[in-house]
């Protein structure tokens, strides 16, 4: 790797010396540490380098090699910590990226043993196979490991029945800066005594905490709350004789500050068998708060208060509409867990909880949720919804923060401890969200801090003093799950005295004597208010675009700031995101990419701007499914982004040939289609294989041939009537629709866009087609052809829209076509009335349908369906609903993208990611179906998909409708 590929020169020589230590690999490029300078809290540092290790043997030599350079080392998992313990200048381990295993699981002793790496999800997914589950679940469980867990301490809705992770955590191996590896677990006074009496670093370092222990136990004892969710602080509470001198416990917690950890024991328990979600609605929060007592006797698993804060916010973005169109009445929620052994026990025991919630004074209003997707919909507002309200709609007005977001009382007080909370945020001038972990008197806030002005720092300082007072005026912990990490430990010797804080630092030093372990956090921490991401020094520069990013205030420089860095788009379930899930790699998630664009805007990191090549290797690798968009609480869009870097990337630099030939394939496919026998001939011979090569397309994959008769054609000689503008099919005197003819159905599938008409003929109303050729220019977007795109979008407002029949929709049955009318044309029209009238009418055929009370006449027996990434991307279901409706039985793999994504399944560069993707659900539910069930794809992509690998008729969704209306 050239010199100039490294951020910090100076680090060359380690870089060689460690690169061919490595099974895994590492990266000190500026797009590599660039990935890694922020997380989920308001902090920015720029990392020395990056490492990915395969193994424990890497981070061993990895710690080593640091030592040896007197380098500081950070050990990183899922990087959804929110006080600032993830980020730092020092050589970041990331773990995620292949150290996600469970090794084994023991049932008879309920027990597992993990690499750092692995998902919370995936290990309860493990453990569920034999009856067990692993029991902290934070928010962040889709995508946060094991190892960011034990570091953070973190919880979740459901200690109420587990425990914090610390509870759940048997034995550890670790390793100290020094290079020394053991494992540590309990220890009984008797192994005790025996370590001790050796000379090793684990002899010398057990005697140091035994010291430690003797000296502090009184104090200690004094001073640590009496609450579940002491989480501020080391868990020095584990070395006494009460608790084992349980040494792997002390470490949970630690926020990687003391050890590497290498593997991990972790406790799992009996999943309960049945569970119950029952909402509760309170006039507000402090009533919910004070409601907390009455509820503990039933012995709930889980109870998640929720404010009007968040639920307000979530209306005036337009977000979660369905989700909290299902809360009872209130202006206040807490949502409870009920489980029981038996379904039976569990009636019971709901109907005793609801005949007291009923009876209460101060609940408004009981819902029980009976339907499982009404349940996940419930929890998604309380897992989301602060990250969802993050950025202030005006901008006016500071972003709501973490900062203060997770601190803890004694449930029995936390009405007053909200009311006093509340009460200290009013007296500055602030606003919040008030919501979190209700059963365990854990609770969160987003505040509206001013982070950018020194005045606003200063009043956040103050504020921070008064509410670190305030906890421990109640006896609380200043942090209830997320750690202290640089937020919060400045405040530490508030909560527990200068006593303490030496016994911290002497435990800090036993394990990491040259401070080389994430320095500057929990212990001799930087300030709250160094290293801000977004503080007095930072500007926000201008950026002139193509596109328009008119959802933010202050354009794409704002857009770069909307990723939170809560990771959600690291999950390997749902439609976000493919290239993710496939890689595992950060640089091709959505937040990898922000981040990219973001270090792109400050021009710290990222020094050359459009002309980054890393930033567009990761952009190239985005499949442009809008995902993002849609599924990412902050709506970071993706798709947008990437079009616009690549328009600004390419501007002075020559394009591949493929970008032009796949770029314009629309403006070309009227001319090819003239001869569609001789193309497809060609394509089929030794040209096409050259051409194919020379575009880079990959031997595996087949293009598609054009139809004998293009559409055009077949409407030219099948319509009732022409006129000027319009081809009309259907009883004049019925009310008109338009179909938008897209270029690839027109001109490979046309019986597509033929069924289209039957079917809205049949419902009812004639149908009008285009005379004249237009074309979204869907496939421009992909590569950057924004100048050609608003061409083409601006022939349509001043050529197709004009002539449109009034009142008239637009059915669009391509979905990413649909897409562009939706999404596109706003970006490049976004002031213009025609561009807002046009996309108020475009629409899906089954949206119409659903509006226009059409009944089925007959159902088809079995279907397996793939519904194109836009589609899942709009949160329309009425595709969904429809072919529901249309089958007996119906499968849907669960999968994102299909992988064809346009032409990124064809290119040799993207196709074994492309593959990939195919293969991870829909292909093995493709090769598992029966002979006789349908197969239903409405994205073109999709088809050509899923056609290479089956033999079998696919059919469109209006292919299916024409069959059953």
């Amino acid at each position: 790797m050239p010199n100039d590929n490294i951020h910090h020169i100076t680090l060359k020589e380690f870089r060689d010396e460690l690169a061919p230590l490595l099974d895994g690999y590492c990266d000190f490029s500026p797009a590599g540490v660039a990935l890694y300078t922020s997380d989920a809290s308001n902090y920015r540092q720029v990392p020395l380098g990056v490492v990915y290790p395969r193994t424990t043997e890497d981070i061993r030599k990895t710690v080593l090699l640091s030592r040896q350079h007197d380098l500081p080392v950070l050990m990183r998992g899922g990087g959804t910590s929110q006080n600032g313990q993830c980020v730092n200048e020092a050589i970041v381990v990331d773990c995620s990226r292949y150290m996600t295993r469970v090794l084994s699981i023991d049932t008879r002793a309920r027990s597992a043993l993990v690499e750092p790496g692995v998902i919370c999800d995936e290990l309860k997914s493990a453990a569920e196979k034999h009856g067990l589950t692993f029991g902290p679940d934070p928010a962040t469980h889709s995508r946060c490991t094991l190892g960011g867990m034990m570091g953070n301490n973190s919880c979740g809705p459901h200690s109420m029945l587990a425990g914090k992770t610390v509870e759940n955590v048997l034995e550890l191996e670790v390793l100290t800066s020094d290079g020394d590896q053991f494992r540590v677990g309990p220890t009984s006074e008797q192994e005790l005594e025996h370590i001790i009496s050796g000379n090793d670093a684990k002899a010398r370092i057990f005697r140091e905490l035994k010291d430690l222990r003797d000296q502090y136990a009184d104090e200690i004892r004094h001073r640590y709350p009496d609450i579940k969710r002491r989480v501020s602080g080391y868990n020095l509470d584990m070395l006494l004789p009460e608790n084992g001198f349980n040494v792997a416990r002390a470490l949970v917690g630690t926020e990687g500050t003391c050890v590497s950890i290498l593997e991990a024991r972790v406790k799992l328990i009996v999943n309960p068998a049945c569970k119950r979600l029952i909402v509760l609605g309170f006039d507000d929060i402090f009533t919910a708060g004070d409601s907390v007592p009455e509820l503990l006797p039933f012995r709930p698993i889980a109870m998640e208060g929720l404010d009007w804060s968040i639920i307000g916010g979530l209306l005036s973005r337009n977000l979660k509409q369905r989700e909290v169109g299902l809360l009872p009445e209130g202006r206040a929620w807490m949502l409870v867990e009920i489980s029981a052994d038996t379904a039976e026990a569990l009636e019971i025991r709901c109907a005793e909880f609801v005949t007291a919630m009923d009876a209460s004074r101060r609940v408004r209003s009981v819902l029980q949720v009976l339907d499982d997707r009404d349940t996940a919909a419930l929890w998604s507002i309380r897992e989301q919804g602060a990250s969802a309200t993050s950025m202030s709609l005006d901008p006016l007005v500071p972003d709501p923060a973490v900062g203060w977001e997770d601190t803890a009382v004694d449930p029995l007080q936390l009405g007053n401890y909200l009311r006093e909370f509340q009460a200290l945020v009013d007296r500055y001038g602030y606003t919040t969200s008030l919501y979190g972990h209700f059963g365990d008197g854990c609770i969160h806030a987003r505040i509206s801090f001013d982070t950018r002005t020194a005045h606003g720092v200063e009043q956040w300082r103050a504020f921070s003093v008064e509410i670190a007072h305030l906890v421990v005026k109640f006896g609380g912990s200043l942090s209830g799950e997320h750690g202290d990490g640089q937020a919060k430990a400045e405040f530490l010797p508030i909560m527990f005295g200068k006593p303490l804080m030496d016994a911290f630092r002497r435990f800090k030093r036993a394990w990491d004597p040259h401070r080389r372990m994430n320095p500057g956090k929990v212990i001799d921490a930087f300030r709250m208010d160094e290293n801000l991401r977004f503080g007095p020094g930072y500007a926000r520069p201008k950026i002139d675009t193509t596109l328009n990013f008119i959802e933010d205030h202050g354009g794409f420089a704002r857009s770069s700031e909307r990723c939170i860095g809560m990771g959600k788009c690291r999950a390997r379930s749902g439609a976000m995101c493919p290239s993710y899930q496939v890689s595992g790699d950060e640089r091709y998630s959505p937040r990898g990419r922000a981040h990219l664009l973001h270090e792109l805007v400050r021009g710290e990191v990222i020094t050359d701007g459009w002309r980054n090549r890393d930033i567009a290797d990761s952009l190239e690798h985005c499949l442009s499914c809008k995902a993002c968009k849609y599924e990412c609480p902050t709506q970071v869009d993706i798709a947008a982004y990437k079009a616009e870097f690549m328009s600004a990337h390419f501007t002075h630099r020559r394009r591949p040939l493929h970008h032009h030939v796949f770029g314009h394939i629309g403006i070309a496919l009227p001319w090819l289609a003239r001869a569609p026998v001789i193309v497809n001939r060609l394509q089929r011979g030794a040209l096409g294989r050259i051409a194919a090569r020379m575009l880079g397309i990959s031997p595996e994959k087949s293009l598609p041939e054009l139809s004998r008769e293009p559409f055009k054609r077949w409407a030219c000689r099948h319509a009732d009537r022409h006129d000027e503008y319009f081809s009309w099919f259907g009883d004049p005197s019925k009310p008109a629709v338009v179909l938008w003819a897209d270029s690839l159905n027109a001109h490979y599938r046309p019986a597509v866009l033929i069924s289209a008409i039957n079917v809205l003929k049949g419902s009812g109303v004639q149908v009008a087609v285009a005379v004249n050729r237009f074309c979204c220019g869907r496939p421009l977007y992909e590569y950057g052809f924004l100048d050609q795109a608003r061409k083409q979008l601006a022939q349509i407002l001043e050529h197709f829209h004009p002539h449109l029949p009034v009142d008239t929709a637009l059915i669009v049955i391509e979905p990413s076509c649909l897409s562009v009318f939706t999404d596109e044309l706003m970006r490049l029209f976004a002031h213009d009335e025609r561009a807002i009238e046009l996309t108020g009418r475009a629409t899906t055929l089954t949206a119409w349908l659903s509006r226009h009370g059409v009944n089925l006449r007959r159902t088809l027996p079995a279907g397996i369906m793939h519904l194109h990434c836009h589609t899942k991307a709009s949160a329309d279901d009425h595709e969904r609903e429809w072919m529901h409706r249309c089958f007996d039985e119906l499968a849907e793999p669960e999968s994102s993208c299909c992988g064809m994504a346009g032409s990124f399944g064809m290119l040799r560069k993207s196709r074994p990611m492309a593959q990939a993707l195919f293969s991870r659900s829909l292909k093995p539910s493709l090769d598992a179906r029966s002979g006789d069930t349908v197969i239903v794809a409405n994205g073109f992509s999709c088809h050509e998909q899923i056609g290479d690998h089956v033999q079998a008729p696919i059919l469109h969704p209006v292919q299916v409708l024409e069959k059953c209306l």
